[in-house]
């Protein structure tokens, strides 16, 4: 004959509560991965996604010039305000050691032949022999360049990832961010229209 349970020691079965603490966790995962997955299969490229500094004044320019560098046989300066204050300037972030920084390089040198464009360069976590040795070897589009080794001013300019490049209005205005590497469709569709605009009656 089975006895009743002492008080105290009865069987707890699990509230509804407990089951949806538990399935929490799970639920999440699972919303977290979908909208990753709708994100990957949406087809946008990344180089569209566009950056909140836009229409926004650009972040300060202060670095150091790369050291031996230079262009025409004149030493280059450093990467200041006053290196793009005024001009209608495309600022492009780039190293030695990025594979996607030397294959858009030839749009980069086409691109400092514009006359209504200044082309300066933000020297990104890059030995200075390296550098020095890209830009011998593939040219030096840049009126100006600054070293960021430590990677800070590409903070301030909400870098994703080099190489990056922002247009960057006679009146300090950022007007176009570009993601990755330049080439002719992004120029053609892309940086050329907001330089035409940016250039319109002027």
């Amino acid at each position: 004959m089975s006895s009743a349970p002492a008080p105290g020691n009865e069987e707890r079965k699990p509230g509804p509560m407990r089951f949806v603490l538990a399935a929490l966790p799970l639920v999440i995962f699972a919303g977290l991965a979908a909208i990753f997955w709708s994100q990957l299969n949406s087809g946008k490229d990344v180089s569209e996604i566009p950056s909140a500094l836009i229409g926004t004044k650009a972040p300060k320019l202060d670095m150091p010039a790369l050291e031996g560098a230079t262009r025409d046989g004149h030493p280059m300066p450093a990467l200041t305000d006053a290196a793009i204050k005024g001009k209608l300037t495309l600022v492009n972030i780039w190293a030695s050691w990025c594979v996607p920084c030397r294959q858009e390089h030839p749009f980069i040198l086409e691109l400092s032949k514009d006359p209504r464009l200044t082309v300066v360069g933000i020297n990104y976590k890059d030995q200075n022999e390296n550098a020095l040795r890209f830009l011998g070897e593939l040219g030096n589009p840049f009126s100006a360049i600054g070293v960021d080794p430590r990677g800070k001013a590409a903070i301030d300019w909400g870098v994703y990832g080099i190489p990056e490049s922002y247009l960057v209005g006679a009146d300090g205005t950022i007007l176009y961010k570009r993601v990755g590497p330049f080439d002719e469709n992004s120029v053609k569709t892309g940086l050329l229209p907001a330089i035409e605009k940016a250039t319109a009656g002027s």
